[in-house]
């Protein structure tokens, strides 16, 4: 199974959308949103800017 986003309301009635692995992990939630647009708009971004996206390590070595 190929990963897929899951657009869904919260309990305040918020839209968000999570991001599942092919196996049904989650890997990544989204914000709460107003409307199902905007959180259309939040994955398409991810979709856009994440493969080039720089990974910073806060960690402390």
């Amino acid at each position: 199974m190929a990963a897929k986003f899951e657009i869904y309301t919260d309990g305040h009635g918020k839209f968000r959308f999570r991001l599942k692995a092919g196996n049904g992990e989650v890997i990544a939630v989204g914000e709460a949103y107003e409307s199902k647009s905007s959180a259309l708009k939040g994955i398409d971004s991810i979709k856009t800017n994440a493969a080039a996206a720089e990974i910073v390590d806060q960690t402390q070595s």
